[in-house]
């Protein structure tokens, strides 16, 4: 009896054996950006097997179509033998005539180093997994082994979210896993840190030093704990582990991705030049995606599709929540002062509440929108300057307005982030828009709750910003005295060009003119390449018509503006306002930065 388990056991081991699916890549022309890969899917049951690049990549939302850069592609049976390829579409090859087991070789060109793409060349293999490898979506439970060939007279080493197997080859339990598992292969540095029996890694590929490397950790080291306690506790990680995956170079790319136990981040910004503090904010918007978005994950992306564009009408919460975290979270470690956070929403809240955009879609449509706007590429000219708010931007400000109300009330948005992390995110419930209402709605009561989703999230109004800012001794100012034109204007010794499509309502955008119009002069003053455009339009009286002489499809024309006041706000700390903020201000301030 004991002899025939035992080969029960030997069988169903080789059996799983062979449903491992086994990749092996290599760089020997890595000068060239290129990559030689091979993989081997066996026991195959199918007559004809699927393959396919992938069109997307986790955490983007357009479409990048990845098989552009695959070439020289090989497909042979087990005995070697090369078997009939067909192409039905451009991300797939269809393989027949085998014998129960495809074997598949191709070069890939990479060059772009950053969240999505991979670059290979001789600083290092950074690779996004869709971007890199082939794969057969029907053997999608499988198991995956992949061996790095490294290059050694370079120094390279692995650092992944794979789970090692042994030297340089690594696992994931399935497709989704291995896709979700970015790698880096350079000589990085490495440096870690224990949290709650978990561990914190970082690993550094960039130009500098070992010194650079530990101040900047100790950074890194702040950020996570200061999102820790945002939600109380870290995510339970797989394996144990999350990786910082970074490279400060200047062949690299500016991004950062979240992934489910590490996250890219990519700069040309070198730590000895201003990336000591300025790449700290990507650290922490991706990190706390750790918790929002990775674990806390919207149903409208689960699973994530790798074939099609992905659209989700939660990223106001899911990307512009991490948005407003994001400074903050820099202020209550102590690695960005309460006077540069609070004057640092000024952009952000200029580009929200005076955008058009808001007269033609909520905070949820305008998330519709990513698959256009992240990452995408087109050839036509768009108007999304007068219709689109960045889904990042909306909510950030959505966040503060809503932490900001909260604290009126006694409570506050870390609370409610650790609602929905109990609720949907730490046993991996995906939400919808109507629980994330109703969790408002038992956290702060249902008027509060209601009044929060049917103004700003279904609808567009504005927040009472005035009175929550002065809650905190902050001040709320319009820049009224400043002349407001309406478009970006480049001024040469032609006269001042019209960038961008005007703001709908704006003075440039009711007196006619356009983008690439050439302004001569206005009010009978030319234009002059010495003086900037604002400095220019500065001397005119506001509310009285101009003539404005322009260059339109190479004739030249007139027309009249009228310049009003500018509808810029500034956002100040009261004591830098010259007024006195009350104790009552500043403990609710210091409540909310956690600061002293």
């Amino acid at each position: 009896m004991k002899i025939i388990f035992s080969a029960v056991l030997l069988l169903a081991a080789s059996w799983i054996s062979a449903q491992t699916n086994s990749y092996g890549i290599s760089f020997e022309n890595a000068v060239h950006h290129e990559a030689v890969i091979t993989a081997s899917f066996p026991q195959i049951q199918q007559d004809t097997l699927f393959l396919r690049m992938s069109r997307t990549s986790p955490g983007r939302y357009a479409l990048h179509e990845f098989a552009k850069n695959v070439y020289g592609f090989k497909a042979m049976d087990g005995q070697g033998k090369s078997l009939n390829v067909f192409r039905p579409n451009p991300y797939e090859w269809a393989v027949s005539g085998h014998n129960g087991t495809v074997n598949i070789s191709y070069i890939l060109f990479a060059n772009r180093g950053d969240g999505t793409y991979s670059q290979i060349d001789e600083t290092h293999a950074h690779l996004n997994i869709p971007a890199t490898f082939m794969y057969a979506p029907i053997l999608g439970d499988r198991k995956i082994e992949v061996n790095f060939d490294l290059r050694e007279d370079l120094s390279w080493k692995v650092a992944s979210q794979l789970q090692h197997v042994s030297g340089t080859t690594y696992s994931a339990p399935n497709l989704y896993y291995f896709m979700d598992s970015p790698t880096e292969l350079s000589n990085f540095m490495l440096r870690s840190f224990e949290l709650d029996g978990q561990t914190i890694e970082l690993a550094l590929h960039h130009n500098g030093t070992e010194e650079e490397a530990d101040a900047y950790f100790e950074s890194v080291k702040k950020i996570v704990l200061a999102e820790k306690e945002v939600y109380g506790e870290l995510p339970k990680f797989d394996y144990g582990r999350y990786t910082f995956l970074a490279c400060y170079l200047p062949n690299a790319s500016g991004d950062g991705m979240e992934h489910r136990n590490s996250t890219i981040l990519t700069s040309t910004r070198s730590l000895a030049n201003g990336g000591m503090k300025g790449n700290l904010g990507t650290v922490s918007h991706e990190f706390f995606h750790a918790w929002n978005v990775e674990r806390i994950r919207p149903k409208s992306l689960e699973p994530f599709n790798f074939e099609e564009a992905n659209m989700s009408g939660e990223l106001w919460f899911a990307e512009g929540f991490t948005s407003y975290y994001t400074n903050l979270i820099l202020c209550r470690a102590g690695l960005l002062s309460p006077k540069a956070y609070v004057e640092g929403l000024t952009g952000t809240f200029n580009y929200v509440w005076n955008s058009p955009g808001r007269q033609f879609f909520n905070p949820i449509e305008m998330s519709y929108q990513a698959p256009f706007v992240d990452a995408a590429t087109s050839v036509d000219p768009v108007n999304r300057g007068n219709t689109f708010i960045s889904y990042y931007s909306y909510g950030s400000a959505l966040g503060l307005a809503l932490d900001l109300a909260l604290r009126q009330e006694g409570l506050n948005l870390d609370d409610y982030m650790k609602l929905v992390w109990e609720k949907h995110g730490k046993n991996e419930q995906n939400y919808i828009i109507q629980d994330l209402h109703e969790l408002l709605n038992q956290y702060a009561g249902k008027v509060f709750g209601d009044h929060f989703f049917n103004s700003y999230i279904h609808a567009s109004k504005m927040p009472d910003y005035l009175s929550l800012f002065n809650t905190a001794g902050v001040v709320l100012n319009q820049a009224e005295d400043l002349a407001f034109f309406g478009s970006r204007v480049s001024v040469s010794e032609k006269g001042g060009s019209i960038l961008r499509n005007p703001t709908i309502g704006s003075p440039a955008y009711k007196a006619g003119l356009a983008k690439d119009d050439l302004m001569l002069s206005i009010g009978g003053i030319p234009i002059a390449e010495e003086q900037k455009f604002n400095e220019f339009i500065s001397q005119f009286e506001l509310g009285s018509p101009l003539e404005v002489r322009y260059i339109r499809f190479e004739q030249e024309r007139t027309t009249s503006i009228v310049l009003e006041p500018s509808p810029s706000y500034s956002i100040k700390l009261m004591e830098d306002a010259e007024e006195q903020p009350t104790a009552e201000m500043l403990a609710f301030r210091k409540a909310w930065l956690k600061t002293e």
